[in-house]
C-alpha cells in the first residue's frame, strides 16, 4: 500500500485525453488525465462522473452553457447530461466515475480508450 502522489503520477505522462486509472474503491475508479484543446460531445446513460481540477482550468461545454473548472475545484456530470471539456491550454484532472464508464460515453472514435493504462 501506498499514497498516490498526485503531481508525480501526472509526471509519468504526457498524452492528452487518456485516462490512467490511479486507484479504486466500491466500483468506482479513481482516474489521472491531461486535458488540452476540444474532445468530443457525448453522454453517460448510466453514469455521472466527477472531474476535479488539479492544475490549471478547462471549460465544461454543456447544450445550455458553458462552465468553467479551475484548479481545485470539481463539476459533477449528471448521467445523460450531453457535455463536451475544452481546455485552451493544458489542464490536469481527476476523474471519479464507475468503472463501466467509457471515456467517449455514447460515442465511439479516436479518442475512444477501451482498456486503460494503471499506475
Amino acid at each position: 500500500m501506498r499514497a498516490v502522489n498526485l503531481d508525480e503520477t501526472l509526471e509519468r505522462f504526457s498524452e492528452h485525453w487518456s485516462p490512467k486509472i490511479v486507484g479504486e474503491l466500491n466500483g468506482q475508479l479513481v482516474k489521472l488525465v491531461k486535458f488540452k484543446g476540444e474532445f468530443v460531445w457525448h453522454h453517460h446513460d448510466v453514469e455521472d462522473e466527477m472531474f476535479l481540477v488539479v492544475k490549471g482550468y478547462f471549460d465544461m461545454h454543456l447544450r445550455d452553457g458553458v462552465v468553467r473548472i479551475r484548479e481545485g475545484e470539481f463539476y459533477i456530470v449528471p448521467r445523460g447530461v450531453e457535455h463536451k471539456p475544452v481546455a485552451e491550454e493544458e489542464a490536469h484532472v481527476l476523474l471519479f466515475e464507475p468503472a463501466t464508464t467509457l471515456n467517449t460515453g455514447n460515442v465511439r472514435n479516436e479518442r475512444t480508450r477501451e482498456t486503460l493504462e494503471r499506475l
